[in-house]
């Protein structure tokens, strides 16, 4: 399995599993994920899970996204509100924004929030569990309704 480095912690996992959403690399989205992985996010069917969980959320979202147009995604993450770490376990929620186009206009959603909770397998932080709370409009959904 393959993931963060003894040398990472939490954060540094789930940094490059942002920078993995923001190139589209599925394969890095899964490298930073346990097998037994799950996503809870604001999107039908919202929640996934399993080996593939990270995959399929992907190719979801990006086939989703594709039929009106939205491009370009990005997601910053602000400082966190939670960073904990107790033994294996770790658990991090930040304030997230997402920007894309539609149809080449930029959008920005603000007000969301990242909850990850993570754990040490084999010394490497993986994430176990990542959640996306929308903010208020802006959003993907906001796109689709137009």
């Amino acid at each position: 399995m393959t993931g963060t480095t003894d040398l990472e912690g939490p954060h540094q996992t789930i940094d490059r599993y942002v920078k993995a959403f923001n190139d589209s690399d599925e394969d890095g989205l899964a490298k930073c994920f346990v097998e037994d992985g799950a996503i809870l996010d604001g999107m039908a069917p919202f929640a996934y899970s399993g080996p593939s969980a990270t995959r399929e959320w992907h190719r979801h979202a990006m086939a989703l996204a594709g039929h009106p147009g939205i491009t370009e995604f990005h997601m910053a993450l602000g400082t966190p509100t939670h960073n904990d770490i107790v033994a294996d376990a770790a658990y991090f929620v930040a304030p997230a924004t997402l920007s894309f186009k539609v149809k080449g206009q930029a959008i920005t959603q603000t007000g969301a929030t990242f909850t990850v909770a993570l754990r040490r397998v084999e010394g490497r932080w993986l994430i176990a569990l990542w959640a996306w709370a929308k903010g208020a409009g802006g959003g993907t959904d906001d796109a689709l309704r137009k």
